[in-house]
């Protein structure tokens, strides 16, 4: 079964806009798992402009599902996530001002800083996921540093869905094949939609994990939560 993480941060960004606690981020993350969500993913940047610090000492207690943290493993977000112990620690090359994820690790030449990351987690009892482009030779790397999977970057595939799906989705079959040979767990995140996330899935049937923040939140605005995540866990459940 592949779980469904729901990304929370853009509930956050609404509620930064006010500066008061509506919506609720915890709540949220709680409503969320009780209308079928099997996990809850943030990304707290070093700005605080979405998840704040707060935000993820006082989630960790309440969320019932999976935890995951994403974010660039400077030394601050490395305690953290120690302290707060999540199931899984999600690993993003982004600089501390990027609007967004645009890219995977280069793994192989971060490979020293990476190696030593995963074990430090490893040490916390902290599944590590590393972000990579759909590149053989990253896939393996990771494998090789010690993670204990990887999260295929999806806008590429997301881009060129319309014009020829199964071409789109070719690059990133071959990484899974290559992720599952090595023994590795396979998510995948950023910008899978109801759109684009069935056709996905049943190319990938082994993924463990899909992330999806701000096309689930988007389609929320229209569709309620409660329906919005019924409709993606459809898509992973046919």
């Amino acid at each position: 079964m592949t779980r469904l993480s729901v990304n929370i941060n853009k509930v956050a960004t609404l509620r930064n806009a006010r500066g008061e606690n509506v919506p609720d981020v915890v709540r949220f993350a709680r409503d969320c798992e009780a209308f079928g969500a099997q996990g809850i993913t943030v990304h707290p940047r070093p700005d605080e402009r979405h998840i704040t610090r707060a935000d993820v000492y006082a989630l960790r207690p309440v969320v019932a599902t999976e935890f995951n943290i994403e974010g660039y493993p400077s030394e601050e977000f490395m305690r953290l996530v120690c302290e707060v112990r999540p199931d899984q620690v999600t690993l993003v090359p982004d600089a501390p001002g990027a609007v967004t994820s645009n890219s995977g690790w280069d793994v192989i030449a971060n490979a020293d800083f990476l190696q030593s990351i995963c074990a430090d987690l490893s040490r916390a009892g902290i599944r590590s996921s590393i972000f990579v482009n759909a590149d053989l030779t990253q896939v393996r790397m990771a494998s090789e540093i010690g993670a204990n999977r990887v999260e295929l970057y999806t806008k590429p595939y997301a881009d060129n869905y319309a014009s020829d799906r199964d071409l789109a989705v070719a690059p990133f079959v071959e990484a899974s094949r290559e992720a599952l040979t090595l023994g590795l767990g396979l998510n995948a995140g950023h910008d899978l939609s109801l759109e684009n996330l069935a056709f996905f899935h049943a190319s990938l049937p082994h993924l463990d994990e899909v992330s999806i923040g701000h096309a689930l939140i988007s389609d929320a605005l229209y569709l309620g939560i409660a329906e919005t995540i019924r409709r993606y866990l459809a898509c992973l459940n046919p």
